[in-house]
């Protein structure tokens, strides 16, 4: 019988699962191992749990600088508020993208900086930088409009950094064991800083120092983060002086982790065919995800004539539902991988696609919803259930490579963001100036359909070309430099053999002449 192999999800490589009695481990995991590494488990709030939380809360600043745009800029162009901006709709569908003209210049090249000097520096300069741009925002905009796209295109430039630093850092920190639960909350502060921004950004809008405290109140919170960030973050076990001697045993523990300084094997990488499953559909996840995010406070403003408060707080609530259901799954992922109720490969597929072909039917639905609360609990839906995808494709990164997972995302989202850039471009050049509300529901309708369309068949084509097994290219630098000391090795022992050989050689010749 011809041995079958399948995934172990604890060590995270293909292995043979079948025992001498031809039985197949329960779907691919080493449970036996599962219980011994969970053995070794140190108990309670470690330092890596520490990392986490400021992880999470520098990403929950990241997306405070970037969505402030979305409410504010709604305030900027209110021509019944003070110190206003007469920007068509096409300026503004330009301000909105300008963020990934930089973002995408800046990934790949800042993954190689950070897996070279440690995510850690980068992450505290691109905080900083961003910080002080959003601060001076509304200083840029009183200049120019063109002065807003430099703006945004520097903060974005510097973002780009953000990303591919945290997948880093999450490879060194993060043991396979705890990658679902652990990585979901670090990238659930991307929804809690949406959430926040988009709820608090109307009260700042509608305050008497007017729509610039937008700018002002996340721009300064991102550098208290900063400080904090500076004294107790660290870019690996291994750099940290706080950590203790088991804690860190447990983590450099992982397989398929290297400690050394390894070349990204791009070839390889570019012609894998689970990386370009994952490219594509990272890049249907920004389509969909960003198109909504930028323009949600528009649709409920010229569909449903909502105020600039109850906007914001509207807006807002879709994205703390995806929060809350992306923090309830990460431990019903762990749970059915590590307990081998499901393999790991299958289970970032299901989970994907949750969170994908849901909001994909939620959107089909919504523009034919004529009441404001239909409406809103479908947006919700639509959104919130796209929280399923941090145990899938979000993970996938670092199923595939531990060594390369920051260069990876660097190379997914450098690609992938290039839809973050037409999405809210394609949804300016749809939206028209018409104030006809049978004119503007088609438009909208036009722009949710074309976000569906992207959520279906990007998930589709991950579930059938997708992996989450070590990729053979995450070691094989490794091993071309450890051969030649093999080589060495082995040839130091051969002549040790033959001088081995000439001893015994000689001491017979003198036992026979004896």
């Amino acid at each position: 019988m011809q041995d079958k192999e399948l995934f172990n999800g604890v060590t995270g490589r293909y292995t043979d699962c079948m025992d001498e009695n031809g039985i197949v481990k329960k779907n691919g995991v080493d449970t036996e191992n599962a219980s011994k590494s969970d053995s070794l488990r140190p108990p309670g709030f470690g330092i890596r749990h520490l990392q986490i939380l400021l992880l999470f809360s520098g990403l929950f600043m990241s997306y405070a600088l970037r969505v402030n745009i979305s409410v504010g800029i709604v305030a900027m162009v209110d021509k019944s508020s003070p110190n206003t901006y007469n920007w068509d709709k096409k300026q503004q569908g330009l301000i909105l993208s300008s963020f990934f003209w930089g973002y995408l210049l800046a990934q790949i090249p800042l993954s190689e900086l950070a897996k070279r000097f440690g995510g850690k520096l980068l992450l505290t300069i691109a905080s900083i930088v961003c910080a002080v741009l959003t601060v001076l925002t509304p200083w840029m905009a009183s200049i120019d409009w063109k002065m807003m796209l430099l703006s945004r295109a520097l903060q974005g430039l510097f973002q780009g950094a953000y990303y591919p630093c945290v997948h880093t850092l999450l490879s060194k920190w993060v043991h396979p064991m705890e990658r679902g639960t652990l990585t979901t909350i670090t990238y659930s502060g991307t929804q809690a800083g949406s959430v926040v921004m988009l709820a608090v950004s109307g009260l700042f809008a509608s305050s008497t120092m007017g729509w610039p405290s937008i700018f002002y109140f996340s721009g300064g919170g991102t550098l208290i983060w900063t400080v904090f960030w500076v004294f107790f973050g660290s870019s690996s076990p291994a750099e940290c002086t706080r950590i203790s001697i088991d804690e860190k045993k447990f983590i450099e523990s992982m397989p398929g982790s290297s400690h050394c300084q390894l070349k990204t094997p791009w070839s390889s990488i570019l012609r894998s065919v689970p990386v370009i499953a994952l490219i594509i559909v990272h890049a249907t996840q920004c389509w969909g995800f960003w198109s909504l995010l930028t323009e949600t406070p528009s649709y409920l403003v010229q569909i449903f004539k909502f105020d600039i408060k109850t906007n914001s707080l509207l807006s807002a609530l879709p994205y703390l539902a995806m929060w809350l259901v992306s923090l309830a799954v990460c431990p019903l992922s762990d749970y059915l991988i590590n307990h081998g109720h499901i393999g790991i490969t299958n289970g970032r597929k299901l989970f994907n696609s949750l969170g994908h072909w849901i909001p994909a039917l939620s959107l089909i639905i919504l523009p034919f919803l004529k009441d404001p609360t239909h409406a809103i609990v479908m947006l919700t839906i639509a959104i919130g259930m796209n929280g399923f995808t941090y145990c899938g494709y979000i993970c996938n990164h670092m199923d595939l490579s531990p060594n390369f997972a920051g260069g990876l995302m660097g190379l997914t989202n450098t690609l992938a963001n290039i839809m973050s850039i037409l999405g809210p471009l394609a949804v300016g050049y749809i939206l028209t100036d018409d104030n006809d509300i049978d004119v503007k529901m088609s438009e909208w309708k036009s722009i949710f359909f074309i976000a569906a369309a992207f959520f279906f068949l990007g998930n589709l084509i991950f579930v059938i070309f997708g992996k989450a097994s070590i990729q053979p290219w995450n070691d094989e630098i490794e091993q071309q430099q450890k051969l030649p000391q093999q080589q060495v090795q082995t040839t130091a022992v051969h002549q040790d053999d033959e001088r081995l050989g000439s001893h015994i050689n000689i001491i017979r010749v003198n036992s026979c002449d004896k």
